[in-house]
């Protein structure tokens, strides 16, 4: 639990900007439906509640307040008509983002393990985004909220809880890594003169299909409100590391089983050997699937290379597209259930993901494709690789821990690279714990057999 010590406003410093609108792109509408996005970062960093207080929140407030300048969006709302008019992410000079400060006697070491642990006991570190403010014409939404807590002489957590439709992962963890920069160096200097700040110019995402018109009169009579997870969530967190020389082993096995597949990535192995022993911890705990049922795998593409025109690197707003695969159960629950898991997802990438078209398409065709997979059973991944946030060190060190605490509301893993295998993958998952314990023993065993 964590006992709440402040609860503070932080607006961007005056004068900066008075007025922003932002209309929501094609690429945005489809998110403004799904749950919050919510991440912890725990830092190894003992000190006092007194240097806490008089030292880390202020040097922390101060460095939000200048992070906020450069990124003015996440102190926006999304500003609603109750005429159905399509929102826009509107800011006004007095908007903020609401910042808690907490402190908690729970086992720091504990939070910050590997193994599992109940999935609940995570939510007293993340905020919840604020309710809808309503008014007579209209009702606006928080797009952002923080939270730090201090666990006294052992360390301090940040919570971040974004709407997704903002931004995607590459967006938010820009804000996120700025942040941690800005306050380890007192100041946003480097970040100008590295050219990496953000760019919220929409006009950058051509539309001339008229795709956010269709996409929002689809969307507009269903009430704008996410879902909220409700706890207890009866299930528990663990993480996984796939190391440099396991990683290797996969990709030596497809490579000899599957002698035509182009030498297979780390992300391809990783994913394959993941989904093979998720699909198969089920029945395992207990489910019952019929052999012919459909398992999905998906994953979301950054498509900010694959737009025509090319979108910047440094674009702030969702530009993603979605890859899925499928497989009937029985297949994948084969021994040879890795290796076919592993020939569909690095099909799927030299195919579509890899053909600049097929992904521009997928992005433009991201609301059917969600619809199509509503109620199947689907394993997704939440994160990537590529976005590193043991990067994102505010001074004391790199974190010690990433959760993704969100995956609790969906079948969803996270993955990122690990903190401390070089070259290796950590990935996180959320699951009911008869189910976590036939994953863990699943996972372990097939590696064992390569070994």
């Amino acid at each position: 639990m964590a006992t709440q010590l402040e609860h503070c406003e932080i607006l961007p410093p005056p004068a900066e900007v008075t007025e922003l609108s932002l209309p929501l792109t094609f690429l945005d509408i489809p998110w403004l439906y799904f749950h919050p996005i919510q991440r912890l970062l725990f830092y190894e960093f003992p000190c006092s509640k007194p240097y806490f207080l008089e030292t880390i929140v202020p040097n922390l407030k101060e460095s939000l307040s200048l992070t906020l300048k450069r990124y003015i969006p996440l102190a926006s709302n999304i500003f609603y008509p109750s005429s159905n008019e399509k929102p826009v992410f509107r800011y006004m000079v007095g908007d903020s983002v609401s910042l808690t400060i907490a402190e908690s006697s729970d086992d720091f070491n504990n939070l910050t393990a590997n193994y599992a642990r109940d999935a609940d006991q995570f939510y007293p570190f993340v905020p919840q985004l604020p309710p809808p403010k309503e008014e007579a014409e209209y009702k606006t939404i928080p797009v952002l909220c923080l939270q730090v807590t201090l666990f006294p002489n052992s360390g301090v957590s940040i919570g971040f809880t974004n709407h997704h439709s903002i931004g995607d992962a590459s967006s938010i963890v820009s804000f996120i890594k700025s942040w941690a920069s800005i306050n380890k160096f007192s100041g946003d200097s480097h970040l100008i003169e590295a050219k990496s700040l953000p760019l919220f110019d929409r006009s950058v995402i051509k539309d001339p299909r008229g795709i956010a018109d269709v996409y929002w009169n689809q969307l507009k009579n269903f009430p704008l409100q996410f879902p909220s997870l409700h706890l207890p969530t009866n299930k528990v967190r663990a993480t996984y590391i796939l190391h440099q020389a396991d990683i290797k082993k996969l990709k030596d096995s497809v490579s000899a089983r599957k002698p035509d597949l182009v030498e297979p990535s780390s992300f391809v192995v990783t994913t394959a050997y993941v989904w093979t022993c998720w699909v198969k911890s089920g029945p395992a705990s207990g489910e019952e699937v019929d052999a012919d049922v459909l398992e999905y795998f998906g994953f979301a593409v950054d498509c900010r290379t694959r737009m025509n025109p090319p979108v910047p690197a440094n674009y702030f707003g969702n530009c993603i597209g979605a890859a899925v695969v499928k497989r009937k159960h029985e297949e994948l629950m084969e021994n040879e259930g890795f290796f076919i898991a592993a020939e569909a997802i690095a099909e799927i990438i030299r195919i579509k993901v890899n053909n600049k078209d097929e992904m521009r398409k997928a992005a433009e065709n991201l609301l059917a494709s969600y619809a199509e997979l509503m109620g199947n059973r689907m394993l997704s991944v939440a994160g990537s690789p590529k976005f590193d946030l043991y990067e994102a060190d505010y001074g004391w060190g790199r974190p010690k821990k990433l959760e993704s605490v969100s995956i609790d509301g969906d079948d969803s893993i996270s993955l990122c690279k690990s903190r401390d295998s070089e070259g290796g993958l950590e990935i996180g998952l959320s699951l009911p714990n008869n189910k976590m314990d036939a994953f863990s023993a699943i996972f372990a065993s097939g590696l064992g057999i390569l070994s």
